[in-house]
């Protein structure tokens, strides 16, 4: 059984990375990089201070921080123990594949998309009464998790779990910002 599902996700990430163009490989070099999206990053934290009085906001703000820190803990203890290889790592594909990129950690499960789902949903469960429109965030980690694809450094398993991961992760983290908000006001 998981030596089918691991022919399947190989199989489907070797697809999904040859659909990539090379006229675009810049754009997603740029989308998968955490620098980039700083400004967005900045974006959440002022939402807070619109959104909440500024006690509030900093106690968020430091839930949030706190989520994504500990969903890049947790990613990192399950790659160390897991030990799987990347895709870009693996000598029976990568003759096959595009790599765009070339980390030599492992990859089971994608830290990219535990915490950009984190931090996304973190954001979203706290402004989704004030703003409807915030569910449009979600772009972000969608398009960030799809660069791991196609820039070669991820199979699709490895992201559907850490985006799992960063949703779980964020509904505990806000589950306890609201225990710790009703206590501190």
């Amino acid at each position: 059984m998981l030596e089918h599902l691991n022919k399947w996700d190989r199989e489907l990430f070797v697809y999904l990375n040859n659909l990539g163009i090379e006229s675009y490989d810049i754009f997603w070099i740029f989308v998968t990089n955490f620098k980039h999206w700083i400004p967005l990053y900045l974006f959440f934290f002022s939402m807070f201070f619109v959104v909440f009085h500024w006690k509030k906001a900093i106690l968020t703000s430091l839930f949030l921080v706190v989520s994504f820190l500990a969903t890049m803990g947790f990613t990192n203890l399950v790659k160390t123990m897991s030990l799987r290889l990347r895709p870009n790592n693996q000598p029976e594909i990568q003759d096959l594949i595009r790599i765009l990129l070339e980390p030599n950690n492992y990859s089971f499960f994608s830290g990219h998309a535990s915490s950009s789902f984190v931090v996304t949903t973190f954001v979203v469960l706290c402004i989704r009464e004030k703003y409807k429109w915030i569910y449009a965030i979600y772009i972000w980690p969608i398009l960030f998790v799809m660069s791991r694809i196609y820039v070669g450094v991820h199979y699709p398993s490895d992201l559907i779990v850490g985006s799992f991961v960063g949703i779980l992760f964020a509904h505990i983290f806000y589950r306890l910002s609201l225990l710790a908000g009703n206590k501190f006001y």
